[in-house]
């Protein structure tokens, strides 16, 4: 009964109060004024040209499916090149603030506990994940030493909100592998600003496993780039065993790698900027040019031992993958 409240509820009502064009205050007493309480003053406007619109209350029933979409603005949420956002979150309260932040940008997914936040995030694999701390089954420590240890979500950005500011939580938190951790109640531009400096180091590691930037230096090689590096050196190895195999393709990559079509393929999107259909194509034509490079084989025979069936197919594939035909490479 003596518990103190987290401040979030101000939050919110801070946010409804000003939704409706008004504006809340407080006057809080002197210190030692006998245990009088702060007051709080809310001035709301009286109007007749608020617009009419239908929007009904969403809360989290007690026997609420696994996964819940809340919908966003029109064109945001629903839009396929939105980044996908998993919240594992209990309270109501905050699942509604939360949603009302980031759903005009992001495809927002809902869980109510850790245990379904991990089977959603291994199902879904989003680009990023806000969890909160205390949550019933598995709180978000768990979520995190869960989905930090599986090669299919190892590389996603996670956030932690609690209301344990200390730095002992803090810090507890970073070592089960969260990527950042926000005290409620939080600024939801804190919180934007929070998400979109994670995507932008998402970006920058896609564009070092993709090889197309340049190469960081051993002080930049960060904790998450070593992890992943294991999966892309797996990745290669797979490919490499089996890239003269006219048979290997997409679901047999699948297998080998343990991942299901949709896990490997946001993965490698997340994590390379390309698909595992385009990495097997990429790879088996640069083989092929090494191949025409530095040894006496013929168009036909290099086609053939990279997997290749049809002549024709592979030397489109290899004018459209290096702007020349396979017959220009040793002129």
């Amino acid at each position: 009964a003596g518990a103190g409240g987290t401040g979030i509820g101000l939050a919110l009502t801070k946010e409804l109060v000003q939704a409706m064009g008004g504006d809340i205050s407080v006057q809080s007493p002197a210190p030692g004024a006998g245990g009088k309480g702060a007051e709080f003053s809310v001035l709301l406007p009286i109007t007749r040209k608020a617009a009419m619109r239908e929007q009904a209350a969403w809360s989290a029933p007690p026997d609420a499916p696994r996964l819940i979409a809340v919908p966003a603005a029109p064109g945001s949420s629903e839009d396929p090149e939105a980044r996908r956002l998993l919240i594992i979150e209990d309270n109501p309260d905050v699942v509604e603030y939360l949603a009302a932040c980031l759903g005009e940008h992001y495809r927002l997914d809902f869980t109510y506990n850790g245990r379904a936040g991990i089977e959603c995030a291994l199902e879904t694999v989003p680009d990023l994940i806000v969890s909160d701390v205390m949550m019933p089954e598995k709180d978000g420590f768990e979520v995190c030493d869960t989905l930090k240890n599986d090669e299919r979500t190892s590389h996603i950005p996670i956030v932690l909100l609690t209301a344990k500011a200390d730095v002992e939580s803090r810090i507890a938190g970073l070592r089960r592998g969260a990527d950042a951790y926000l005290a409620k109640p939080f600024d939801r531009e804190e919180l934007a600003a929070l998400l979109e400096s994670l995507l932008e180091r998402q970006k920058r590691m896609a564009v070092y496993f993709s090889g197309k930037g340049q190469e960081p230096s051993p002080a930049e090689i960060t904790e998450a780039i070593r992890v992943e590096d294991a999966f892309v050196q797996k990745l290669r190895q797979i490919v490499e065993e089996n890239y003269g195999d006219e048979d290997f393709g997409l679901p047999e990559l699948c297998q080998k790698i343990g991942m299901s079509r949709s896990q490997l393929f946001r993965k490698m999107k997340a994590l390379m900027d390309e698909s595992p259909s385009n990495f097997i194509r990429s790879y088996r034509l640069n083989k092929a040019r090494m191949l025409l490079e530095t040894t006496g084989m013929t168009v036909s025979e290099a086609a053939w031992a990279v997997g290749y069936k049809h002549l024709g197919h592979f030397s489109t594939s290899f004018q459209e993958e290096f702007g020349f035909s396979p017959s220009e490479t040793n002129k």
